[in-house]
């Protein structure tokens, strides 16, 4: 595979972000906002934004289900912040029966690290990820809770009140998914947008 094919939710969240870098890869790209696009993609990410203004436009355009079913048959996938929120099984602290995309077997904590105010940027330690630590921007931010058998903690939190609170995770059925709580796509390190091509690679 020489330029893997990325669809990139694009009904709302910082899509251009993820197109700029997946792009700057070599990798070409398509805007997903409707089912047939979903045809003939290597991978999908799901972007951050407003996970729950997400849901509600996924399910507005026909696409949440389509977008299940693409997940659960072994469409690797991309979620950062609010797309890690998308590809988590479980939810706290979201809206009542907030229905997610699923997947990964993580439960996930919905602005767990606070409100827009609470914004910050730290240096992680992420496996998988070579050239010294990922300098990561959290804003209004996700963590993981707890984790399910199969899923690999890739990144988290050293020091402060959230010390050690899981901020990168992968896994899925056949190792597939990969979330982050942070929004590397807003840093200009790449790094993380390498990792997932190579496992869509891996996958092709």
């Amino acid at each position: 595979m020489t330029a893997p094919l990325i669809g990139v939710f694009a009904l709302q969240g910082d899509v251009r972000e993820h197109v700029r870098t997946l792009t700057g890869l070599g990798a070409s790209t398509a805007a997903v906002r409707r089912p047939a696009d979903l045809d003939g993609l290597d991978g999908l990410v799901l972007p951050g934004g407003e996970s729950t203004t997400m849901i509600k436009l996924a399910t507005a355009f026909d696409l949440l289900e389509p977008l299940r079913a693409a997940v659960k048959e072994g469409l690797p996938a991309y979620g950062s912040c609010a797309g890690m929120i998308m590809l988590a099984n479980r939810i706290e602290g979201g809206i009542d029966d907030q229905p997610t995309i699923g997947g990964l077997d993580v439960v996930v904590r919905r602005n767990a690290f606070g409100r827009q105010v609470d914004s910050f940027e730290a240096d992680l330690d992420f496996a998988e990820v070579e050239g010294g630590p990922v300098h990561a921007v959290f804003i209004r931010a996700p963590w993981v809770e707890a984790v399910g058998a199969g899923v690999e903690v890739l990144a988290r939190v050293s020091g402060g009140p959230a010390d050690g609170k899981v901020v990168a995770v992968r896994g899925g059925t056949d190792g597939q998914l990969l979330a982050t709580s942070f929004h590397p796509e807003l840093t200009g390190d790449a790094r993380v947008h390498e990792l997932f091509l190579r496992m869509v690679r891996e996958h092709s």
